[in-house]
């Protein structure tokens, strides 16, 4: 009866479970510089057996997939205007209405997506478009001053000319 009344508690089950665990811990460190001796071709064939493992996880999905093919076909043949709601025939201009918007915001999707990825851009657009300006205003200054020489040129010709 005493061995039946007799019960461990919970500190001394909490004591034995981490020595277990200090137990465990020294032998990976024991273990640990074995393998760390080891050449990097078992850490290959490590990373090779993962990768093996992966293809084999996606290779029973795709198998899977193609065992599903019929019903998956039939699903995508089969109308889906039952499935759906009803829509009252007062409504129908506008869910055409609706698709057509659709439709061009999905073909004008991706040149929405260039300028929304654009905007960290634009500062450094500015930058450009300010320097080009500010070379275009010399190029001008540069332009009406070769203009005046021009039309003095010009004059002068004129009264050697005329002379």
């Amino acid at each position: 009866t005493l061995d039946l009344t007799c019960r461990q508690d919970p500190c001394f089950v909490k004591f034995s479970e981490r020595e277990k665990i200090a137990n465990l811990q020294a032998e990976i460190n024991e273990v640990q510089p074995l393998l760390c001796q080891r050449t990097g071709s078992t850490l290959q064939f490590y990373f090779i057996g993962k990768k093996c493992e992966v293809l084999e996880d996606m290779n029973r999905h795709l198998e899977a997939v193609l065992k599903e093919k019929r019903a998956l076909r039939r699903r995508l043949i089969k109308p889906r205007c039952q499935e759906s709601l009803p829509i009252e025939a007062t409504f129908h201009k506008y869910i055409v209405e609706l698709l057509t918007e659709a439709v061009t915001f999905i073909e004008r999707l991706e040149s929405h997506l260039q300028t929304i990825r654009s905007i960290p851009q634009i500062p450094k657009m500015m930058k450009d478009m300010d320097l080009a300006m500010k070379k275009t205003e010399v190029l001008v200054i540069d332009l009406e001053e070769l203009a005046e020489q021009i039309l003095k040129w010009r004059e002068v010709q004129k009264e050697v000319y005329s002379d």
